[in-house]
């Protein structure tokens, strides 16, 4: 690997000195430069390690906003359906006619039983305790000796509703009756989105995994690219790590791009050849050594987006002739608050989820999917299982994410001492966790927002 130098980062060449160099019309949307200042911030270790702080996301974030429950690809089928968990919450999301989708709360009306623990396709919810029995819309189909009921009147036999919202292929859902519509939730990023057709891909890959650290803390290693100097080294060939350009687009809506072909300016610049084939390799993808040659005075980022435009367009049966080199190359990560972030581009789009395991502020369930395009014409097929790594198990052991693998071994070996440290920090002294102002400031607007939501609920609270 080429050997780390002194060169300064602030001398990169800019994500906006790289759309320059396009052949084609930018995107108004990649021209977009939102770098608000946040202030400094210290940020409190009791965020991530405190079971009061979790308690009140619970409450007042958990139970009051808009979260991705699945893709409407893992619910293809009237009938079809999953439960939703979250915290101490748990939703049944299913399929009850074929342009419906509803969110029943997973609990029996009876004696409070869950009704669905696995995935599955039924025409009726039937309660294993009591044979309680609901049909798809909600409406109470069985109970036994139902004259003994009486008395609470036919109304309190439907199941409740959370809400339900869709936009492109994703399933959203909101336990609180009182939030307003999805795509208002959504804000700048239904525009942003709007030619990446992620409607017409299908959840081709989903890792599941239980992570010994705090949610919050597992999504913001995906939220800064300041991280990859050490603990991704084997990228810096390739990948602009400083190079970055960070947004705050909106209240729920951040984004990075961080540009790929590109090497980081923490190294001497290697040559394109290699800067080409190390951006292959350490993506997976398949080549002899000496089949490719980058052309005498063309950057290795030419080089691959010319080949991903003419490969892409053979594969999905589309026209990527308009495309820019940025949305066939660079990590387009848009955070979506609390829990999500959905790569954007022409890529396999990978989307990350990270959110409480049970009432534990020190355990998490992080989940990698990968959407793949379905080629013109073709039907969207059914979403494939969630593969469930165990506790001793690696994102490597999961042989179809290939050398990604590796990357995602890299990140989760630094989780859990991440919360250990942080449980030492809450006795140091030293006030609280340095944040970077610029590469740093979408995990200070993930806590700004919590702490909105937080401050917002106990308000409303104290006023009844």
């Amino acid at each position: 690997m080429t050997s780390l130098n002194k060169l300064s980062p602030s001398s990169a060449i800019s994500y906006q000195e790289l759309l320059d160099q396009e052949d084609v019309p930018v995107p108004a949307h990649l021209r977009e430069t939102r770098s608000p200042d946040l202030g400094n911030m210290r940020l409190d270790v009791d965020n991530y390690i405190s079971p009061e702080f979790h308690r009140q996301e619970v409450e007042h974030v958990w139970k009051r906003t808009w979260q991705l429950a699945c893709r409407e690809e893992d619910i293809p089928n009237v009938g079809d359906h999953l439960a939703y968990d979250v915290a101490d919450l748990s939703l049944i999301v299913v399929r009850a006619a074929e342009h419906e989708i509803k969110a029943y709360f997973n609990s029996c009306l009876h004696r409070g039983r869950r009704l669905v623990t696995e995935p599955g396709c039924k025409s009726t919810f039937r309660c294993p305790y009591h044979a309680w029995t609901w049909n798809l819309d909600g409406n109470i189909k069985f109970v036994p000796c139902k004259t003994d009921f009486d008395y609470a009147g036919d109304d309190a036999f439907k199941l409740p509703e959370a809400k339900v919202g869709r936009w492109q292929g994703f399933v959203f859902v909101n336990p609180d009756p009182k939030a307003g519509p999805l795509m208002d939730f959504l804000q700048v990023l239904p525009e942003h989105f709007k030619d990446y057709d992620l409607d017409h891909c299908y959840k081709a890959l989903h890792i599941q995994k239980n992570i010994d650290c705090n949610w919050k803390a597992a999504l913001e290693a995906f939220m800064e690219s300041y991280h990859v100097i050490a603990t991704h080294p084997q990228l810096l060939t390739f990948m602009g790590d400083a190079n970055a350009q960070y947004d705050i687009l909106s209240d729920h809506i951040s984004r990075s791009i961080t540009v790929n072909a590109v090497n980081s300016p923490h190294i001497e610049p290697p040559p394109a050849q290699q800067v080409m084939e190390d951006t292959l390799r350490e993506s997976g993808r398949v080549f002899n050594e000496g089949e490719l040659q980058v052309p005498e005075g063309m950057s290795a980022r030419k080089f691959l987006a010319q080949m991903n435009r003419e490969i892409f367009s053979r594969e999905h049966g589309r026209d990527y002739s308009r495309a820019t080199d940025s949305e066939l190359l660079d990590a387009i990560l848009y955070w979506v608050f609390p829990n999500i972030e959905i790569w954007a581009g022409y890529l396999a789009n990978i989307v990350y989820r990270a959110r409480p395991l049970g009432n534990d502020p020190d355990r998490c369930i992080f989940e990698i999917m990968v959407l793949q395009r379905v080629p013109e014409g073709q039907d969207i097929p059914a979403g494939v299982p969630i593969h469930y790594l165990a506790d001793d198990e690696r994102f490597s052991d999961a042989e179809e994410l290939g050398i990604l693998g590796k990357v995602f071994d890299q990140d989760l070996d630094n989780l859990p001492h991440v919360q250990q440290g942080m449980k030492t920090a809450a006795q140091n002294g030293a006030g609280g966790l340095i944040l970077g102002d610029y590469q740093e400031s979408r995990i200070k607007q993930l806590h700004r927002m919590l702490e909105h939501y937080i401050g917002e609920g106990r308000n409303a609270a104290g006023s009844l």
